[in-house]
């Protein structure tokens, strides 16, 4: 028999399928057996746990209080009270390799004087794998995510203007996502102008939008709970033949790969065919990240665009794909857009438009 003890609490929302039950707070463990799945929590969630669970009709919920450690323990102990100790022994009780180092001695402190123990094994990106294939009811709640972006795309470039600081652009943006069906932000929205867009991860600031100046807008939402994600890049006033060239080597990137995304590339060949079209306009080095990352529960998932993964896409894989050009001390720009791979191609989710963009 192999049993499975869950702490990531984006994996406990995935393997329970409940909605609206957890938040930010890690109070949660799932242990998994081939008969059962118990969750264990506190009186906080327990009452939505238990309505979420009588729907889904296969979780049971504790909301003992005791440490997640004594709780798999009673749990090993309930389920092979009636084995022999040699048996419950040979027990493997799978672990996440993202469990705290704190979280694994005490389970080895709980199960220390028990009269059988598990046999603990680490295993590597388990549930995140198989999170990575997305299924129609997910892709759905994905496409309804990136709805909520794409209008506030279309709101925030008929706000902005020069003359704004990035932060006041940010805060209508979120402002605007939260008001439309926004559960909250995936992620903290980037908003940069001139030569901070330079830096992918610019942090929006005082910096006041000026004419000739490009402006780095990535954001997204999370929303029946999943992520949206998309990057765009808008010009105030007519852009310079400089920046148009660098818009024309995103564009080209982003297009290319979005067109030869299939089941069976990898996402190495992917992120390379991206910096081939970068520096066939110019533009070679120059973007310094990885094309592209999973997206679901959360913001980054399996699996990546990157020089790292040199294993073949599926489909049901939904993934990002970003590519940007970087110019310490002039402008940086980037063009993202989300999407999941089909059976013979990339579904891109995200409508907004590719065309130059100017205010």
């Amino acid at each position: 028999m192999r049993t499975f003890f869950v702490r990531d609490t984006s994996n406990i929302t995935w393997l329970t399928a409940f909605d609206d039950v957890f938040d930010d707070e890690s109070a949660h463990a799932l242990l998994v057996t081939p008969h059962d799945a118990v969750l264990h929590t506190d009186s906080r969630y327990s009452e939505a746990a238990r309505a979420a669970a009588v729907a889904e009709g296969v979780i049971a919920v504790d909301d003992t209080r005791i440490a997640h450690a004594a709780f798999v323990a009673n749990a090993f102990a309930a389920r092979h009270a009636q084995q022999p100790a040699a048996e419950a022994d040979a027990v493997v009780l799978g672990i996440e390799d993202s469990m705290t180092l704190a979280g694994y001695r005490a389970l080895e402190d709980a199960f220390a004087d028990a009269p059988a123990r598990p046999r603990l094994r680490e295993t590597s990106d388990f549930i995140l794998d198989l999170r990575a294939v997305k299924d129609s009811n997910e892709i759905a709640r994905m496409k309804a995510a990136q709805a909520i972006t794409d209008a506030a795309f279309a709101h925030i470039i008929e706000y902005m203007r020069p003359g704004m600081t990035e932060r006041a652009v940010q805060i209508e943006l979120e402002d605007f996502m939260l008001r439309h069906g926004a559960e909250g932000l995936a992620f903290s929205s980037i908003v940069a102008t001139g030569a901070n867009g330079a830096s992918p991860h610019a942090i929006p600031g005082q910096t006041v939008l000026e004419a000739g100046q490009c402006v780095v807008l990535d954001f997204g939402v999370r929303a029946h709970g999943y992520c949206s994600d998309m990057t765009r890049t808008v010009f105030l006033g007519d852009p310079s033949p400089r920046l148009r060239a660098a818009y024309e080597a995103i564009r080209s990137a982003n297009e290319q790969v979005e067109a030869a995304l299939r089941p069976g590339v990898t996402g190495k060949a992917m992120h390379e065919l991206a910096e081939q079209v970068l520096a066939e306009h110019g533009f070679a080095g120059k973007m310094g990240h990885g094309l592209g990352h999973g997206v679901g529960i959360d913001i980054h998932e399996q699996p990546v665009l990157s020089p790292r993964n040199e294993n073949p896409l599926v489909t049901g894989n939904v993934v990002t794909v970003e590519p940007g050009v970087y110019l310490a001390g002039e402008f940086g720009m980037r063009l993202e857009d989300c999407g999941v791979l089909t059976s013979d191609g990339f579904e891109v989710f995200t409508q907004s438009t590719h065309d130059l963009v100017i205010l």
